[in-house]
């Protein structure tokens, strides 16, 4: 599943967060949102699903398309666009239920009741997240009983359950030890097997390691983008250059 922006800007009431963003977002590759706070990443994520459109006085101007089909047409059915297009946040929000439950979720909403069905897609999330191991003995356990890590993995497997064919991420292991945050990042590089995955990051060690491709967002305008290896070693733009060099940011 390709994203592509053209020209895409967005205003909360007057303030513009976002200027004129061109980005093309590969299928299949994992694309890390870099930049100092409040620079329009996490906005820029959040409008691939139009979440941001959820808070009043929003407005955009231009295009975001997934494989060509504009998200803000008419006859784009928002709850399937977030249904193909997942979110994780930064601070796991489980709902105070059973592991079971939390995944189960979604599809429940989706119509599904079949319980064979449903234990069948809970285990195959659990598994795609990493986690069934760790939990397969207490899915009627709450999920707010397990490590920071582990919640995080569960809100992953979460979004899995809708079977998503993009997975974007606000700073997902922001909250994280180094432990869970290097499982969290081995689980985005299997996961990308099967997905587009968007990430937003302020930790560019972790963008390097995990990111085919990277976007540098710099007070509401894209700087620069590309493979992770150029853009790291040999920035085109100065202001690029001067924040993954630690100079400002």
């Amino acid at each position: 599943m390709t994203v592509a922006a053209e020209n895409f800007s967005f205003w909360y009431g007057e303030k513009q967060a976002l200027h004129d963003i061109t980005l093309s977002i590969a299928d299949r590759q994992i694309t890390a949102l870099i930049g100092p706070s409040g620079c329009g990443k996490s906005t820029f994520l959040r409008s691939i699903n139009r979440l941001q459109e959820l808070l009043p006085g929003t407005r955009h101007t231009g295009l975001i398309a997934l494989d060509g089909e504009d998200i803000h047409d008419r006859s784009m059915d928002v709850v399937g666009l977030r249904q193909r297009v997942g979110m994780v946040f930064q601070r796991w929000n489980l709902f105070p239920k059973s592991i079971y439950d939390n995944v189960a979720y979604g599809p429940k909403i989706n119509g599904v009741s079949d319980r064979e069905e449903l234990d069948g897609i809970v285990e195959r999330s659990l598994r795609r997240a990493a986690l069934w191991e760790e939990v397969r003995d207490r899915l009627r356990q709450s999920a707010l009983g397990l490590s920071g890590g582990q919640q995080q993995r569960l809100c992953i497997a979460r979004a899995l359950a809708n079977d998503p064919e993009v997975l974007l991420l606000d700073e997902p292991a922001s909250a994280l030890d180094p432990i869970a945050t290097q499982r969290i990042e081995e689980l985005l590089y299997e996961l990308r097997k099967d997905l587009s995955i968007v990430i937003v990051t302020h930790n560019l060690q972790q963008a390097g390691r995990v990111a085919d491709s990277i976007a540098f967002f710099y007070l509401g305008r894209l700087i620069e983008a590309g493979p992770t290896q150029q853009l790291f070693t040999s920035p085109a733009q100065e202001q690029t250059e001067a924040y993954i060099t630690g100079r400002f940011g």
